[in-house]
């Protein structure tokens, strides 16, 4: 994916979203039709393996190139006391990342994952909402980009997930600005805040969102109230769609990227996948406005791709009896 030259040029491209193959996905149904087995009776494993072959025109999707990429950033809201871990740790995370020792890495190798990290200006945090826009258009456009740079042609299925101290600050900030409601509304525990700290985060978006009241336009929202991985994320899910990659959503930040981008264009996330509802309050109520049903509730809430990886063994299990389960005539097995 080549990247965006300007707002301009990613507004437009969310007015010419490609849709899936209708032939495949029909190819894909009919296969499922005369599979050994009654028909529905797999469920969403079957509902799953028709998405799949519409979003990669193929009657039998494949899994043999499945990357997960995590983007990183850090945010100027952090120094307001909104997080219960110092922005110090997203650096240190990135390093655990790349020496193999978080639970992503662990995840993404049991799911057959390749897995890619992306650490965006980590020593130069966005400016803090509450006085002014969190990023210029250009450092938004920047991470836009660095998003959508990860798609790459060949991929089968694009795994998306992010850290950041302080994001889900703007998270909740991003969901509240574009789908209404309070900051009561939005605003959760994190990485496990409470009591003084959760104030804190909660005059905190209250206070962005007020002053950025007036954003409307996507990237604008994005650049005024989001952060550097954040602005990623909807560049890696807007990239992906226009290459027809299938994408599988991780927990509340990372769904909360494209909540500007439907409000304008709604089926923004038609080729996506929710992996998983977090543990996170305000992300039952964020899936249900981008219309997704997540394929795992486990309670979960570490972010880094973490559940939409454990949920990539679903969609694998998907492929697999689609693909590898003969068909009544291969069996010879009356269909009734």
């Amino acid at each position: 994916m080549t990247g965006f030259k300007s707002a301009a040029a990613f507004e437009a491209a969310l007015r010419i979203l490609p849709g899936p193959d209708e032939a495949a996905r029909a190819a894909a149904l009919a296969r499922q039709s005369v599979l050994t087995k009654p028909a529905g009776s797999l469920g969403r494993l079957e509902e799953i393996a028709v998405f799949l072959a519409g979003w990669q025109a193929r009657e039998r999707p494949r899994l043999d190139r499945s990357r997960v990429a995590v983007f990183a950033g850090n945010h100027g809201v952090a120094a307001r006391g909104v997080s219960a871990f110092p922005p110090a740790v997203t650096a240190q995370m990135v390093r655990n990342f790349r020496e193999g020792g978080a639970a992503i890495n662990a995840l993404a190798g049991a799911a057959g994952l390749e897995l890619m990290v992306v650490p965006l200006e980590l020593g130069r945090p966005t400016a803090d909402f509450t006085i002014g826009p969190a990023m210029s258009e250009d450092e938004c456009l920047v991470a836009v980009n660095a998003g959508a740079a990860v798609v790459e042609p060949g991929l089968d299925l694009l795994v998306l997930g992010e850290m950041g101290i302080g994001n889900s600050t703007s998270a909740a900030a991003l969901c509240a600005a574009s789908f209404s409601g309070s900051a009561t509304d939005w605003v959760g525990p994190g990485t496990g805040v409470h009591g003084i700290q959760l104030s804190a985060k909660l005059a905190v978006v209250e206070a962005g969102l007020a002053l950025h009241a007036g954003a409307d336009a996507p990237l604008e929202r994005l650049r005024r109230l989001g952060g550097h991985e954040i602005a990623a994320l909807a560049g890696a899910v807007v990239a992906a769609r226009m290459a027809r990659v299938p994408v599988l959503l991780d927990g509340f930040i990372c769904c909360s990227a494209v909540a500007p981008l439907a409000v304008t264009v709604p089926g923004v996330v038609e080729h996506c996948l929710a992996g998983h509802v977090s543990a996170e309050p305000a992300h039952q109520r964020l899936l249900d406005q981008l219309g997704l049903e997540p394929l795992l509730a486990l309670g979960m809430r570490l972010g880094e791709a973490s559940g939409a990886a454990v949920a990539a063994g679903i969609v694998r299990a998907a492929v697999a009896a689609h693909d590898q389960m003969a068909t009544f005539a291969e069996a010879g097995v009356s269909d009734g």
